[in-house]
């Protein structure tokens, strides 16, 4: 019995750091608080149930990041959120919201440019850093990140080409 009360510890602490994190990531994506909570939750119950340790507080935190955003982008692949009506979210538009204008314009970005964003101006992750837990090469990630930059000059109104 002491094991699973240690796990149960182990998980509750890493919860208790990491929740506001995967929270964001997943409301960037899913824009609402319902579903926004509910991704949540299955990331943290995937990270219950592969039993995943990690070296560090920042490999746990990118772990978590990508995984939620992974989910996330699955959950919005889904056939019946395709074939949603617009009329069943009106009361979505009269949900409160505290987004300024910058996040309004990352949330228009890709997803690829969104993860490399969050993660590099949020997070404070390293090219190399995102590069290793997204799978792809960091000049990749150093791509991403002056596209999404220049995007974002647009979108913001200053310009840039």
């Amino acid at each position: 019995m002491p094991a699973v009360n240690n796990k149960k510890a182990v998980f509750l602490e890493v919860y208790s750091r990491q929740a506001d994190t995967v929270y964001r990531v997943c409301y960037s994506f899913m824009r609402n608080k319902a579903d926004t909570e509910d991704l949540v939750q299955e990331t943290f119950l995937k990270l219950l149930s592969t039993g995943k340790t990690f070296e560090n507080e920042r490999h746990e935190k990118a772990w978590l990041i990508v995984t939620a955003s992974n989910l996330c982008k699955d959950s919005l692949k889904k056939w019946w959120r395709k074939n949603e009506s617009i009329e069943d979210f009106h009361h979505l538009a009269a949900e409160e919201r505290q987004e300024d204008g910058i996040l309004e314009a990352i949330l228009q970005l890709s997803d690829d440019y969104k993860d490399a964003v969050y993660m590099y101006y949020y997070e404070g992750f390293t090219t190399a850093e995102i590069a290793e837990h997204l799978g792809c090469p960091e000049a990749t990630v150093r791509s991403r990140l002056l596209r999404a930059k220049k995007k974002l000059q647009i979108l913001l109104g200053g310009g840039g080409k």
